[in-house]
């Protein structure tokens, strides 16, 4: 704990058991009054609402809550999340349309979850049709303020707004909670909302303090419970997630299949499965999102390798440059951002990767190292691109097939400006050194008071010294190591992913490593998740 800066027993107790009567008033986010306002004049004059979401985990989670939120009330809606390669992102033309031909009668009030913060084009279009707009974000202002909208809440427009932090689903919950102390619904359990909620905090990476621990741990424990959302019950299941369940659990299993529906453009797959209450519906759509990720890890392995030939054939390997930027006429815009993460962590650079359609228009997705924001970065590339934005370590871009090698040049020239040689190398930071004596089976109730982990909250990271091999290593799965170790006496079984073609060095080793509870037929035991190991060292 103070290694995160928790001190004190006052804050020590708030961290380690975080209480939902500590939630602050939702009332303290600018525009929440004029929101609420505006959705019970909505439920009051019987008016239709069209809710306007984005294709990831917290765009569908977001526009989940608030159908739930909206059907309480009474309040007549239609929901639309665009289809990515048709749509495109956020509030469009062609969105917009065909978001208002799905509802039963044309809408007065037109609510954007996880977008809308950059559209005042598109939002003044909507005033203009005699549409009011209510924006629900947290992505970074453009360039051009704020849209002409009835009430923006997104802390990011406020002056030092301590809510900066929460994902679009936070601020859906901040706005419901605010409409629940205006207008009470005895039949209506906010809390049995959080799981939607922790999923959509989780899988966005924002950081997992204040509030949004507060929220997800919540939300955690309502899933592991198997109440709360049917869809994410039914998702639990086909992906065999064993109790109790963690935000790793949800950042590798749930959060990819919903993701993967909205990548492989069926977002309302998604959609459904969190909105529906039949169990049955909820299993059949689960495995639909089950399909979809492995057609994702499949297409996600084909343009990683074509990434890196292309690599290697144009860029001699990017060894003498400070970004990665690759385009192509093959490569899926829904996969990209899965390369360029996977990029960025194998190399230690910014990068984009860009999907090139027939008619030469890129869409691309960036993910940046520490230091490096990509929205400041897009700005000082504004005139190669067409479009960008996005959060400073992940954004999105629009650019033409023709300005790609361009925006290259000025990205690494912007990158090289504003970097230092030690930002590109990689750094384990170990949080305490422990013996294998010290890794019993009952450090376990003590550490998991630190959960949930996540962005600001890292899980804590252990090395022990002159680890020994009690077997050779045993290839698991695609390209994963079982390792059995040995320190002293002590004798520990390992997990190392992606570590089965990796060449490793001879024992005895210093490693780095994770620790979870697994359990296995009402028994709990210690699991170690091998993070990298080096030839052992002195201590001195």
């Amino acid at each position: 704990m103070a290694r995160r800066g928790i001190s004190g027993a006052q804050e020590a107790e708030q961290f380690l058991r975080p209480k939902l009567a500590n939630l602050g008033d939702p009332f303290q986010m600018g525009e929440m009054e004029t929101a609420v306002e505006r959705i019970l004049r909505a439920a009051d004059e019987v008016e239709s609402v069209c809710i306007y979401g984005d294709y990831d985990v917290d765009g569908v989670s977001s526009v989940t809550l608030l159908h739930e939120v909206l059907d309480a009330y009474g309040i007549e809606h239609a929901c639309f999340i665009p289809v990515r390669t048709k749509e495109g992102y956020g509030l469009s033309k062609m969105g917009i349309e065909h978001a208002l031909a799905g509802c039963k009668r044309p809408p007065s009030l037109l609510i954007t979850v996880d977008c809308g913060t950059t559209s005042v084009q598109e939002v003044d279009q909507l005033r203009q049709m005699g549409i009011d707009v209510i924006i629900l974000d947290h992505h970074e202002p453009g360039a051009k303020g704020r849209p002409n909208a009835c009430a923006v809440v997104n802390a990011k427009l406020e002056e030092n707004s301590e809510l900066t932090y929460l994902c679009s689903a936070g601020v859906v919950f901040k706005l419901a909670h605010a409409l629940l102390k205006r207008r009470r619904l005895p039949d209506f359990n906010l809390k049995e909302k959080l799981d939607v909620v922790a999923v959509a905090t989780v899988s966005d990476i924002v950081p997992l303090v204040h509030e949004n621990r507060l929220l997800t741990r919540a939300g955690l424990r309502l899933l592991g419970q198997q109440r709360g959302n049917a869809g994410l019950r039914a998702l639990a299941e086909v992906t065999g997630l064993q109790l109790p369940i963690s935000s790793g659990n949800v950042a590798f299993r749930i959060g990819p299949r919903i993701n993967a529906a909205g990548r492989m453009d069926s977002p309302r797959d998604a959609l459904e499965l969190l909105t529906t209450a039949d169990e049955q519906r909820a299993a059949l759509l689960a495995g639909n999102l089950e399909d979809y990720n492995k057609a994702r890890q499949n297409e996600e392995e084909r343009i990683r390798e074509e990434a890196l030939q292309l690599l290697q054939e144009k860029y001699g390997g990017g060894k003498n440059d400070h970004v990665i930027v690759l385009g192509s006429h093959h490569w899926h815009p829904g996969v990209v951002g899965i390369v360029a993460s996977t990029f960025m962590r194998r190399f230690q650079k910014p990068c984009f990767i860009i999907s090139i359609d027939d008619d030469g228009n890129g869409k691309g997705s960036g993910r940046s190292i520490p230091g490096i924001s990509l929205v400041e970065a897009l700005h000082a590339c504004r005139d190669f691109i067409v479009a960008g934005g996005g959060h400073d370590m992940a954004a999105g871009l629009e650019i033409r097939e023709e300005m790609i090698e361009s925006f290259r040049r000025k990205f690494d020239e912007y990158v090289k400006m504003h970097s230092s040689p030690e930002m590109f190398r990689p750094e384990l930071m170990i949080d305490t050194e422990v013996s294998f004596d010290e890794l019993g089976a009952d450090i376990l109730d003590a550490y998991e008071l630190l959960e949930p982990f996540g962005n600001s909250n890292p899980q804590p990271l252990f090395m022990s010294r002159g680890v020994m091999l009690s077997s050779a290593p045993r290839r698991v799965g695609n390209n994963h190591l079982r390792l059995y170790l040995r320190q002293g006496l002590r004798e520990l079984g390992a997990i190392y992913f992606h570590a089965a073609d990796r060449q490793l060095p001879p024992p005895p080793w210093d490693i780095a490593f994770t620790i979870d509870r697994n359990v296995w037929k009402g028994r709990s035991y210690l699991a170690m998740t091998i993070q990298d190991l080096r030839p052992a060292q002195s201590s001195s």
